[in-house]
Order: structure tokens, then sequence, then C-alpha cells
């Protein structure tokens, strides 16, 4: 039997990350406890926890012929992640962030910046990449991407899920494609306006089989067409909250594989 292959299309960036005692009040300054530079985006941390788990994983993404995106291709590639289908556009500028966190409390605050290029398009998704996978994973940011990739995957059994960090324009077109969704409790609110039950039935009336809501410290919320379970969240002093929910996705597909 070969080794199971997770393939993700999606959001990749690098993020600048400051450490600091305590959020800083407006118009103060702040001496930071510690700085790093990592490589961020929801698909491309999540299969970053998938290789670290020992799982194939390949990337199909876009970034620029900048500085920024040299250290995303550099750091995905240290991580062992396949980049062939990693296209890069000249002349703009790739995302990048800056994120604050604070010590005490080990939340976070995001600024960030998309990306200059053009997203991909249909025609840039490698059908075989793709037919060939044993799962996809799929954020909703480059919309027209998405769905190709999602119908191709549908085609050939391959099992979908999507990572619904909010809802986004086309994100409604794009969940009847995939057999899992894994929303946040601001997905939860765009969705139904209300509670995390109504939205998770709402999403099951779409098509998936399986539906979760993550709500922080409060856990997260699972539903499939016949069962659900509240799955609590570990009680832990949080350093630094920064892709917690990009690594819940991708050990999320791992337990599912």
């Amino acid at each position: 039997m070969s080794e199971p292959c997770v393939v993700g299309l999606g959001q990749c960036s690098i993020d600048h990350i400051a450490l600091v005692d305590r959020y800083p009040a407006a118009n103060t300054k702040k001496e930071v406890l510690d700085w790093c530079i990592e490589g961020g985006g929801p698909v491309a941390t999540a299969l970053v926890t998938l290789s670290r788990l020992g799982v194939f994983t390949a990337f199909i993404g876009q970034i620029s012929d900048d500085l920024a995106g040299d250290m995303i291709r550099e750091g995905l590639v240290a991580e062992k992640v396949n980049v062939n289908n990693l296209v890069r556009r000249p002349g703009s500028t790739s995302q990048t962030a800056f994120i604050t966190v604070e010590r005490m409390t080990g939340s976070r605050t995001i600024c960030w910046a998309r990306p200059s290029g053009e997203p991909l398009n249909p025609r840039e998704v490698n059908a075989d990449t793709v037919r060939q996978a044993d799962f996809l994973l799929l954020d909703g940011l480059m919309i027209e991407a998405s769905l190709q990739a999602a119908a191709i995957a549908r085609e050939a059994n391959v099992p979908v899920m999507l990572d619904a960090g909010r809802l986004r324009d086309g994100m409604l077109e794009l969940i009847p494609l995939c057999d899992y969704v894994v929303g946040s409790e601001e997905f939860s609110l765009d969705l139904t306006g209300g509670d995390h039950r109504w939205a998770m039935k709402t999403v099951l009336e779409m098509g998936p089989k399986a539906v979760t809501i993550t709500l922080g410290v409060k856990g997260s919320y699972s539903q499939t067409g016949d069962a659900s379970f509240h799955q609590p969240a570990f009680e832990i002093d949080a350093v630094d909250t920064t892709g917690a929910g990009d690594v819940f996705h991708g050990a999320y597909i791992y337990g599912l594989l």
C-alpha cells in the first residue's frame, strides 16, 4: 500500500511574530520579548502539521518573486512539503503578516496584507495532483481554483475538507462539493447569526457528511447525519495561539486518514 498523500490548495504567508508581555495601549511603545519569522497561512500550516506527523503532502498555491516568496517556498521545502505546484507571480508581493502575541494569555492579533499577484485560476490547478491524492484540503480563499479542485476531487472520489475560517464569497457553492467542513465560531456567526448547532445543521443540509465548529477555549462541536459530540479543549497554559486552528485542521485530517 502506498503512503497516503494530502494535497492542499490555498493561502501561504510569511509571518513576523512579536511576543510582548501584554498588548500596548494606543500611541505607546512596547519592547518585544521575542521575535521570530515563520511561514503561515491556513492550508500551508495544516500541511506542515501533517508532514511532521509523517504524511506526504503537496501544496498548490501562489507566491511572488520577492524575498517573502523565497522564504515561504524555502520553509515549505524544509518541512518536506512538495512545492511543485507552487506558482510564482513576477513583479508582485507575497502575502505577509505582522502578529503580536500577548505572553500573559497566548492570544494574538494579526495584521496582514494579501498578495498583490493574481490568485490561482482554474487552469493552474493540476488535475493529476488532485486525482492522485488521498485527501484534499481547501480554505476557499481562491474560490475559482478551489471550486475546480473540489470538482476534480469529487469525480475521483477523493474526500475534501473545507477550512472555513469565515464565510467567504463563493463558499456556499463550495460547501456541497466537500465531505467535511471545519468552521470557526466566526464562520458559524456569519452563516446563521446564531447558535453553532444551527450552523452545523445548515451545513449538513448542503451535503457534507460531517461538520465541526471550533470555539476556542470551549472546545469543538461535531455533527454527522445521525450523531454529534463535544470535544472539550485541553487545559493548558497557552504560549502562542497563532495557527492553532490550522494545526487542528491538519490533525483532524490525520485522524480521518
